[in-house]
């Protein structure tokens, strides 16, 4: 194997969390598709980890998994030198994983906001620093920082932010601050780093919905549907190719954060 130089520089490598499974995973195999070396990372499904590996190496020839628990903040500290030690390098990071439990205001406490917090919110901003520390001392000349942002991170939000009902109050909470630390890392972070978000609405069913009532609460938008996995991984990819795109948030769901729901779709 020929070692990199500049003129043919090792492909871009991009940390996934919660690439096991569901969108995460879609996330991971688009980007291995388009040439990224995935870094999939994982809690407990080491199986889907596995799995996901598999599929993104047959793509690209890089990819490994990386168990961490999100709420432990040594561990995430943990995470992305990790992944460096295992591919040299870091582009990208991606904060799918969400932990998303139901409360209301009824039933909340400080346990289910801590929870919620450290995984979903202070997970996403540790990782974003990491990314930030990670480019300064890579790149970190200032002609180099001069030409382009040199990394990128994206945060996976949801509709529901800008279609507030009082279900999974804890989770919604936990998204609104990634929400704020979104723009306020934007601002912090450049010019090394942009930072992006992305709102799916309801995109893939669960044990709470029959296919049947996901089906006709899918088609509940001024669209006619809500996001697809193949519109939210785009929307990620596009999130993380334009060079012009920090500190805000593009929504993908079909015009559904346009209506109003009393509950949460899988409370209807």
């Amino acid at each position: 194997m020929s070692t990199p130089t500049s003129a043919n520089p090792p492909a871009r490598c991009v940390l996934v969390t919660g690439a096991a499974k569901r969108l995460g995973r879609e996330i991971a195999l688009a980007l291995a598709k388009d040439g990224w070396r995935v870094a999939v990372h994982y809690r407990d499904s080491l199986e889907d980890a596995t799995r996901t590996v598999a599929d993104c190496a047959s793509m690209t020839g890089g990819s490994a998994a990386f168990r961490a628990n999100l709420t432990n903040e040594t561990a995430v500290r943990n995470l992305l030198p990790q992944v460096i030690a295992q591919f040299g390098r870091v582009d990208a990071v991606v904060n799918s994983a969400s932990t998303f439990e139901h409360d209301t205001a009824a039933t909340f406490s400080f346990g289910a906001m801590d929870k919620h917090l450290r995984s979903n919110t202070g997970a996403a901003i540790i990782l974003a620093q990491a990314l930030h520390e990670h480019v300064i001392g890579r790149d970190g000349s200032a002609s180099a920082q001069a030409r382009r942002p040199l990394g990128v991170v994206v945060n996976l939000l949801d509709q529901k932010l800008w279609n507030q009902n009082p279900d999974f109050f804890s989770y919604t909470l936990s998204k609104a601050a990634l929400e704020a630390a979104t723009t306020m890392l934007a601002m912090a972070l450049s010019p090394q780093i942009r930072v992006v978000g992305v709102a799916p609405g309801l995109t893939l069913t669960s044990h709470l919905l029959t296919p049947e009532k996901f089906e006709a609460l899918h088609q509940l938008s001024p669209l006619g549907r809500s996001s697809t996995p193949a519109d939210v991984t785009a929307t990620v990819k596009f999130a993380i190719d334009n060079q012009s795109l920090t500190g805000t948030t593009i929504l993908v769901d079909g015009g559904q954060h346009l209506m109003k729901f009393e509950r949460d779709f899988s409370l209807l």
